[in-house]
């Protein structure tokens, strides 16, 4: 309890410059906390969602039956991410193509993997949210702390050149104020590094199994984009 009071006390007598750096760099630290935590939420979102649409893809389920059970969950209010967004795009812009007279098979395949492609950067658009801010913390916290401290370090020593003898119990708490800020400023920077890096290890993840599944269903596509479609069965005529 002491060393808190003690902490307390080295902020409250800080400087006016160095207590604006303080709070510069706590905010960076709540807004980065707020951005970590709510990432967390997303991805695991994400991978929960991955896993359950991959469950109900190769269950063998109809393509046709898979979109339009995905038609009634958007009516009822529900929104879709990742594989399923992927899904979406490129069944629809298929069957659409599909059902337009004159247009050839390839022309077909070309929209639908086009329309895929749109729906992955999309996607890597919303991974990428908030991972540029957690980024520039990490990499200007320390700076700026370290502005705080030398900003802190040379008000001390100004002060000194009024005294007619220095000691340290004179120096010790102007340069333990300004040491404040640089601790404040490593305490913002190090966990907005991790949480890009990890972040952007997860998205290099969840991109890769994209691209995969975007590949396996463009095959899928091929396939029946080429197949001509079986002619009606004519109804057998019983022999009287």
């Amino acid at each position: 309890m002491t060393e808190e009071l003690s902490v307390w006390q080295l902020v409250a007598n800080a400087s006016l410059t160095v207590q604006a750096v303080m709070a510069l760099l706590f905010i960076f630290s709540a807004i980065s906390w707020f951005m970590i935590v709510q990432r967390g939420f997303y991805f695991r979102a994400c991978n929960r969602a991955m896993q359950n649409f991959e469950h109900q893809f190769w269950s063998g389920m109809d393509l046709s039956q898979l979109f339009r059970q995905g038609s009634a969950d958007i009516e009822s209010g529900a929104s879709f991410v990742g594989m399923e967004s992927i899904f979406r795009a490129g069944f629809k812009e298929f069957s659409r193509l599909r059902q337009q007279p004159g247009v050839d098979a390839d022309a077909v395949m070309q929209g639908a993997q086009r329309s895929m492609r749109v729906a992955t950067s999309r996607e890597e658009e919303q991974m990428d949210t908030h991972l540029p801010f957690l980024a520039t913390v990490g990499s200007i916290s320390p700076y700026v702390g370290l502005f705080g401290t030398v900003w802190g370090i040379m008000t001390s020593f100004q002060s000194l050149a009024t005294m007619n003898q220095a000691t340290l119990a004179t120096v010790a708490p102007g340069i333990s104020e300004a040491l404040v800020a640089t601790a404040m400023g490593l305490f913002a920077a190090i966990p907005a590094v991790m949480a890009y890096n990890r972040y952007s290890s997860r998205v290099e993840i969840l991109l890769n199994k994209y691209d995969s599944f975007s590949d396996e269903f463009y095959g899928i596509l091929h396939r029946q984009a080429h197949t001509a479609p079986m002619p009606p069965t004519q109804p057998s005529q019983s022999k009287g």
